[in-house]
């Protein structure tokens, strides 16, 4: 039987240590949440536009004199 190697990760410490993702991203989501309330609030105030013409729905040829 052929001796086995042993690995113990449990001391061991990680090569890159970078924060939390959820720590990480708070600050960015919070500033974009508080651009867009920024946005809403300086909107303008937009008139409603003006009711669309009747639409044409059909459309009579009306034949002339027919050629001799």
């Amino acid at each position: 039987m052929k001796p086995q190697m042993e690995l113990t990760l449990a001391n061991a410490t990680p090569a890159c240590r970078r924060a939390p993702r959820r720590q990480r991203r708070l600050p960015s989501a919070g500033w974009w949440f508080e651009q867009m309330r920024k946005a809403v609030d300086d909107a303008i105030e937009w008139q409603p536009a003006q009711p669309a013409r009747p639409e044409q729905t059909h459309l009579l040829l009306v034949a002339g004199p027919k050629p001799a």
